[in-house]
């Protein structure tokens, strides 16, 4: 790519910004930190592996197809 796209010319506005920054990273790394444990709280507390305890290994597709078509059927 050439020196002078879009893509260089962007990425060089972030950079020279961010790098420019003082009380900004510590923003952005208390924001990235509280974003992490968000989902991972989500994922382990909200989002169990439900068809790992109901499904057998393998048969995943299978599982959802029939309780989609049984909920449907109805």
């Amino acid at each position: 790519m050439r020196e002078d796209g879009f893509l260089s010319r962007a990425f060089h506005l972030y950079y020279d910004g961010f790098r420019s920054m003082t009380l900004g990273k510590t923003l952005w790394a208390v924001i990235i930190v509280k974003l992490v444990v968000i989902f991972v709280v989500l994922k382990i507390f909200f989002f169990p592996n439900f068809l790992g305890t109901h499904a057998e290994e393998g048969g995943e597709a299978d599982y959802v197809a029939t309780e989609l078509n049984q909920r449907f059927a109805k």
